[in-house]
């Protein structure tokens, strides 16, 4: 059903305080965006701000890379991947919709369900990825059993995910506060030599190709993970929102937190010899003063769950832009509510049951994430910038034969030949093991450098770039221009 934002307004919509997000897979009405520019910066520092990023800085010194090359690649992905994901981020205010509803202008209505299976895949397995570092650290430090970790880490993600945008960009806050004096400390601590009187550090690092590109590639990968929910946390924030300021914003936010921790990982590895970051943070708080290092384990945990209950809300917003896609889903707080359950129980069922090392799943899993997205923020970006300029008609989102069509060949097209493209240059492999999960034709040729992130990004940006010239943009904007002449509010779907 269709009304507009007069109308779409409930009383709860207007308070301020913290209780539970009434929106979820509808439109943001400009009364209702009360988010600040300002928090954008510290919202997203503290994204990657913890100790998985710090678990990314050990790959390179596991694969014989040192901790100062990790620490330049992994600096320099990051702030490729960064740029992506920033863009992304000046969508939200512009159409005031998740990221993934944006989507369906080049996938179309039931199209969309390519990239939904891409990025919940992102979401549900970096929270995989999440769960599996808590549960192992958690155990060595403290002794606690796995399955009560993985059963508490879903259900208090779940219940933040629950309240929503306003609350957790308050958790956000309160954990960075928390946890920046530590990790400062824990830092300095390093670089002096404490904990290092009994550790055995990684020998012969030096530099190497492989490992310099694979770091580079992961650095990337972080960031561009964050691309598909970047607009789910920018479309509370007024539609004027100075684009170039958010970008920066975005962007700083989201690299300085990562190159720290990257670079924190990669000296912890070289130096302490480090597997796990929360028994090394662990061991450096210890050689300081007896306790702290617990104190420290439980701080980085608490202000971890924030960023659980981030992939946990995304999650929910792609389940249900995909259920909506072939059902029509009222966006009810009881819809988000079940979706958030159904998440959250899933999680734990599959942390529970999951065997394996949780730092081995870093590498594996964001070098598969980097291709699976690759040819969506390709496709997403090259549209909006480049081909319909930001002109989006916002009530065609919502209809199965709008604008936008139920299956749109173009941007369907484009992701299938870009994957297909890097297919011959995938490197998987477990960086625990030695083990070749998959290695393509080229990528072997190339002694393992991995470039199919690359080849994956021109590719779809091409194909889709070329795709669209077929396209009427004439027609589309006299659609737009007449929703907005019959409505001077833009409606919206409740």
């Amino acid at each position: 059903m269709l009304r507009t934002t007069e109308d779409a307004v409930e009383p709860s919509d207007v308070k301020r305080g913290i209780e539970v997000e009434s929106r979820s897979i509808d439109y943001v009405p400009a009364n209702e965006r009360h988010a600040k520019l300002r928090s954008q910066g510290p919202f997203w520092f503290l994204v990657n701000f913890h100790f998985f990023t710090i678990s990314i800085g050990f790959v390179g010194p596991a694969m014989g890379l040192s901790a100062g090359w990790t620490s330049t690649a992994g600096a320099l992905g990051v702030l490729f991947g960064s740029l992506f994901m920033a863009f992304h981020g000046a969508q939200g205010p512009e159409m005031g919709l998740p990221q993934m509803i944006q989507s369906r202008a080049q996938f179309g209505y039931r199209g969309v369900i390519i990239a939904l299976l891409a990025t919940l895949f992102s979401f549900f397995g970096f929270n995989v990825v999440n769960v599996s570092l808590i549960m192992d650290g958690l155990h060595h430090v403290f002794g606690i059993q796995p399955i009560v970790v993985a059963i508490v880490a879903a259900v208090l993600g779940g219940v933040l995910a629950i309240y929503g945008h306003h609350a957790m960009h308050k958790a956000f806050t309160l954990a960075i506060i928390l946890t920046i004096p530590l990790y400062a400390i824990v830092s300095i601590a390093l670089a002096m030599g404490v904990g290092s009187a009994h550790a055995v550090p990684r020998a012969h690092l030096g530099f190497n190709w492989v490992a310099f590109i694979s770091q580079f590639a992961i650095g990337a990968s972080y960031n561009i993970s964050v691309a598909p929910y970047i607009s789910d946390y920018t479309r509370y924030l007024p539609k004027h929102t100075n684009r170039g300021k958010l970008i920066l914003l975005i962007s700083l936010g989201a690299s300085l937190s990562a190159i720290w921790m990257i670079g924190l990982g990669a000296w912890m590895s070289q130096k302490l010899g480090a597997s796990d970051a929360l028994v090394a943070l662990n061991q450096i708080g210890s050689a300081m003063l007896p306790g702290f290092g617990n104190l420290i384990v439980i701080v980085s945990v608490v202000g971890f769950v924030p960023v659980i209950a981030l992939n946990t809300y995304s999650a929910m917003l792609t389940l249900l832009t995909g259920v909506d896609s072939f059902s029509k889903v009222n966006p009810t707080r009881g819809a988000r509510i079940a979706a958030v359950f159904v998440i959250s129980a899933t999680l734990a069922v599959v942390n529970i049951s999951l065997k394996g090392n949780g730092v081995a799943l870093v590498n594996v899993f964001l070098a598969v994430l980097l291709y699976f997205l690759v040819p969506w923020t390709a496709v997403n970006l090259v549209d909006y910038f480049f081909v319909r300029k930001g002109k989006y008609a916002i009530t065609h989102f919502f209809l199965p034969n709008g604008l936008y069509g139920a299956w749109n060949a173009r941007g369907i097209g484009a992701y299938l030949i870009g994957f297909c493209a890097m297919v011959p240059f995938f490197f998987i492999v477990d960086t625990e093991t030695e083990k070749e999960i998959f290695v393509g034709y080229f990528a072997r040729l190339m002694h393992g450098i991995d470039i199919a992130w690359l080849v994956g990004l021109v590719v779809s940006a091409a194909t889709y770039l070329f795709f669209s010239r077929s396209i009427d943009l004439k027609a589309e904007r006299r659609v737009i221009a007449e929703i907005k002449h019959e409505n001077h509010n833009v409606p919206t779907m409740i």
